[in-house]
């Protein structure tokens, strides 16, 4: 009996060694297949040497618990603790940071002559998304039998607090690939008042929708008793607050706010959190 229960709890650690192997391998092509814009864009190339360290330190920092809530969510194995959680959070870090590496490298972006601090700053601006994309893997690219599981913990899905938190992530992965373009700028340099008020009715507009009215797997219906506004005071109002104070962040973290004219930064924040707020709504349509 004792021999049978020890097989049986080999069996069961090889299988979770095999999951959480084959995550990591998941893990990888993620964080290429949503990191590949940026590293592959010399804005990006560029901040690593210019950032403010201060900025750069702020942005990893606070990248840490944004990838311990996701993993907790769909990480690369199912996690029962924060400890756990925590756990996977370092290990999509340390993909992010040697995906990024190795392409800068393959790329010819970081040579052997360059300073280390140099060398360190364009790795670790390319880390934040990388990392991101790295626990998305599950999410997009798991197996049948992970998402079964996923639809078990109903637990995960029914915190609001929870859901606003993936749409942040969101909002700054898709901020965080557009903000340290020059065409950005630009756009908010062309607009007029009236071209700033429509966006922000259609970014309300395409985040409420791309949710509750296209039928998507995964989409949220509102409920039968709700009023129609509940929905979009509860959900599309805050989730596009949320889609300006992370574009607000990005813009200054990325050096695009210095100098910079009241008008000119709200307009740079409208165009900005279009994309940042179809991002929130996509992180919790699909996380």
């Amino acid at each position: 009996m004792g021999q049978q229960t020890s097989l049986k709890d080999d069996s069961v650690d090889r299988h979770a060694a095999s999951r959480f192997i084959w995550g990591l391998a998941r893990g990888g092509a993620s964080a290429l297949l949503f990191s590949l814009p940026m590293l592959m864009t010399m804005e990006m190339w560029a901040l690593g040497v210019y950032l403010s360290r201060d900025k750069l330190l702020l942005l990893l920092l606070l990248n840490m618990p944004l990838l311990a809530v996701l993993s907790h969510r769909i990480g690369f194995e199912h996690t029962a603790t924060w400890r756990q959680s925590i756990r996977d959070a370092l290990v999509a870090y340390g993909i992010g940071i040697v995906a990024s590496g190795a392409i800068l490298v393959l790329f010819g972006v970081i040579k052997n002559h360059m300073p280390l601090d140099e060398i360190i700053g364009k790795i670790a601006v390319q880390a934040v998304p990388a990392s991101i994309g790295a626990l998305l893997g599950r999410s997009q690219l798991g197996t049948s039998d992970e998402t079964e599981d996923d639809d078990e913990d109903t637990d995960r899905r029914t915190s609001y607090v929870s859901e606003l938190f993936l749409m942040a992530i969101g909002a700054l992965f898709l901020s965080l690939n557009i903000a340290p373009t020059e065409e950005m700028i630009l756009v908010s340099y062309k607009m007029t008042y009236w071209h700033a008020l429509v966006a922000i009715l259609l970014s309300l507009a395409v985040m409420h929708g791309f949710v509750y009215a296209v039928s998507f797997d995964g989409g949220h219906s509102m409920e039968k008793d709700a009023p129609r506004w509940h929905a979009f005071v509860r959900f599309t109002l805050p989730g596009y607050a949320i889609a300006l104070l992370i574009s607000l962040y990005s813009l200054w973290t990325f050096e695009r706010l210095n100098d910079s004219a009241m008008l000119t930064v709200a307009m740079s924040v409208i165009v900005l959190s279009m994309p940042a707020a179809i991002g929130a709504a996509a992180a919790r349509l699909i996380l």
